[in-house]
């Protein structure tokens, strides 16, 4: 063993010595012989160089046109909470999907809201279509009194029931607006179908003159503070009963709907619930009810709840041979079965020109955005043409009179 070992050193002899490198020095290169450390060095080493060169050179396409945008998600829209708009079955007409959008709703200054094609009513003034209502707000003018009015309702088992005061004041009486005729031909309109639509309703209730009258269906959520908000800005108030039309119940106004076989005591019940609902109205009107007008019993168990309630009833003009209630008004024409600007306006032309004709005409209207916005600029300016705008009250008569 001690042989081999100086065989090994005298092989060595007179050669130079080499250098160990140490064990430090020996993990690294180690390390770097690895193929994926290599090639990261490599990626760094010419990242780098770039990076000099920029800095030296200056960029090579700072010359270059370059634009830079900012890139936001909006927001999605909050759900609307459900309303009486179901149980009513108007929901399935899409009549609301414009109101419903982003970005719609009433400015504080009763500005425009939204741009829409325009059309030129008869004094010149321009009433825009859509869902858009850009007439202005008007500020509360010759307010009614609060509703109820003590001694005209009485506990019901649903609500408050209107009923005739032991002095003879009826519903019909106190809650009308108040009317002096100045011998002009006098027109009416009933906007109706309000409640279910907070922002129409809003706007039917602040742009519409007060001598219009205001609809409201039974089924919506806080009716009662609907009525006192319009009542507060001079509008008298009616309430839509449903009836039964033709195709009930796939045709179906909805719970409580008046229904042309039912028999005194059903008509009577079911208008105890109807009729709870709210107070401050001074009569009702017909919701649909083509078949239930029809019948001469059901009509006439009505009829006699209205008479005995003191309340008007204002149809649509599908009752107009239907005498009874307490007061009977019934419209001359719908203006709006067409819902745009230039045929409202013209079924509210045909309107002025019947009361010119007869001293007086009434009609009945749906609370579409375009309705509320061509009326309320054709309000306007009917002083301006020889015509006095009337409550619908002024138009109703008691029977023999």
């Amino acid at each position: 063993m001690f042989a081999k070992r100086h065989s090994a050193l005298a092989a060595t002899a007179g050669t130079a010595p080499r250098r160990r490198p140490t064990a430090g020095l020996s993990r690294v290169l180690a390390f770097l012989r690895r193929p994926v450390v290599a090639v990261g060095a490599a990626l760094t080493l010419l990242i780098g160089a770039a990076g000099l060169f920029i800095l030296v050179l200056g960029d090579p396409t700072a010359g270059s046109p370059s634009a830079r945008a900012s890139l936001t998600r909006p927001d999605a829209p909050a759900a609307e909470p459900p309303t009486g708009m179901e149980a009513f079955t108007l929901d399935t007409l899409g009549l609301y999907q414009d109101l419903t959008a982003p970005g719609f709703e009433l400015d504080d200054e009763g500005g425009p809201i939204a741009g829409e094609a325009l059309i030129t009513l008869p004094d010149g003034a321009s009433a825009g279509g859509g869902s858009s209502i850009t007439a202005p707000r008007r500020p509360p003018a010759d307010p009614l009194p609060a509703a109820p009015i003590t001694g005209l309702s009485q506990p019901g088992p649903n609500g408050p029931l209107p009923v005739i005061n032991a002095d003879g004041r009826t519903p019909a009486q106190a809650y009308a607006r108040p009317f002096r005729p100045n011998g002009r031909p006098r027109v009416a309109l009933v906007v109706g179908g309000l409640g279910l639509n907070a922002v129409t309703t809003r706007a039917a209730i602040e742009r519409l003159p007060a001598e219009v009258t205001l609809s409201f269906v039974p089924y919506a959520e806080g009716l009662q503070g609907w009525i006192d908000l319009a009542r507060a800005h001079g509008h008298e108030v009616l309430i839509e009963i449903p009836m039964e039309p033709t195709g009930y119940p796939d045709n179906d106004p909805g719970p409580y709907t008046l229904l042309a076989n039912a028999g005194p005591d059903d008509i009577r019940q079911r208008l105890d619930w109807l009729l709870g609902r709210a107070t401050g109205y001074f009569g009702v009107t017909n919701y649909l009810g083509d078949r239930f007008v029809a019948s001469d019993g059901a009509m006439s168990a009505f009829l006699g709840v209205m008479r005995s309630r003191g309340l008007a009833f204002v149809d649509d003009g599908s009752a107009s041979r239907r005498p009874g209630a307490y007061a009977r008004g019934s419209a001359d024409r719908i203006i709006d079965e067409v819902q745009s600007p230039a045929a409202i306006v013209a079924q509210l032309n045909a309107l002025e020109a019947a009361a010119r004709e007869n001293g007086d005409a009434l009609g009945a209207g749906f609370s579409y955005p375009v309705t509320v916005e061509a009326a309320a600029r054709w309000a306007d300016g009917l002083s301006d043409r020889g015509l006095q705008l009337a409550p619908a009250s002024a138009m109703t008569r008691r029977s023999g009179r």
